[in-house]
């Protein structure tokens, strides 16, 4: 029996430590219709994200908005996140911003995130944001984080948490970096506001890993695609580890989700929860 005692010890410290391993790897999340969340368990995932627009809009009536919880309620994966918090027609920059107009707006949002379990909606919204030609980008800034305290507040009130998210200069002309974006976050200096390190836009935008050590505790929330096509993590072989290597190095906490262009989801769905796992597994198990 003695002779055992260190064997299963052996054993014991073996598991703990695997499980230790397991447990710094970020959890994977997609953007998806929950109407394929059968698929997405399956294939390994346990977070989803969905459209503001689609699941808590106020443009929702009340039957349709029961009839969403009931979906979220049932889908075997949880509905993490909501993203495109604005539409288009609704400016949150630049001189046509209506400040009540838009935190009524987001109080309504907010109200039924909360109903529905949702902790994080992005701020992405480009078009919400897009600057006209010209306008003065200081003026546009210091504006933009006068409206985003309020909106923090808004967000406290619920307990959601806002990720603030940077878009490639394709898609909007207004805080087009994870620095930019960033930078926006510590003026803000609220914990209901955070940054949305995007890596498909930082590759966009030729972002080096380094921004990400750089916002560091700033970022609650990371997605992610592949550069050329937004395609899913495999289709073409993205090198993602650079970029993973920057969040071990902050250890970020927080999940990494999808948010790519999907053509044939019964194969590009398992095949990029297998692929991410592998480059996370790689960088997670390397030694400092």
């Amino acid at each position: 029996m003695r002779n055992t005692v260190p064997f299963l010890c052996s054993i014991l410290f073996f598991l703990l430590s695997i499980t230790s391993q397991a447990q710094k790897i970020p959890q994977l999340g997609l953007v998806e219709s929950l109407d394929r969340d059968s698929l997405v368990y399956a294939s390994g995932f346990r977070l989803m994200g969905e459209t503001v627009g689609k699941m808590l809009a106020p443009t929702l009536t009340e039957e349709q908005f029961k009839a969403n919880l009931q979906q979220i309620k049932k889908a075997k994966s949880k509905l993490y996140l909501c993203n495109v918090l604005f539409p288009g027609s609704l400016k949150i920059a630049g001189p046509e911003v209506d400040h009540k107009k838009v935190l009524d707006y987001l109080d309504q949002v907010f109200a039924r995130a909360k109903k529905a379990n949702v902790p994080v909606i992005v701020l992405g919204s480009g078009g919400s944001r897009r600057l006209p030609d010209g306008y003065d980008q200081v003026k546009a800034t210091a504006d933009f984080i006068q409206l985003c305290k309020q909106m923090a507040l808004v967000a406290k009130k619920y307990g959601i948490t806002i990720a603030i998210e940077s878009l490639n200069s394709t898609e909007t002309n207004f805080l087009t970096t994870v620095q930019e974006a960033a930078a926006v976050v510590r003026q803000v200096n609220h914990p209901n506001f955070r940054l949305n390190a995007d890596i498909y836009h930082m590759m966009k935008e030729n972002e080096p890993p380094q921004h990400i050590i750089d916002a560091g505790k700033l970022i609650t929330h990371v997605e992610i695609a592949e550069k050329e096509k937004r395609t899913m993590p495999g289709v073409v072989g993205e090198d993602f580890r650079p970029y993973f290597r920057a969040l071990k190095t902050i250890q970020y906490k927080g999940p990494i989700v999808i948010e790519a262009r999907i053509n044939d989801a019964t194969k590009e769905i398992p095949a990029a929860y297998q692929y991410l796992t592998k480059q996370l597994q790689e960088v997670y198990g390397e030694s400092k």
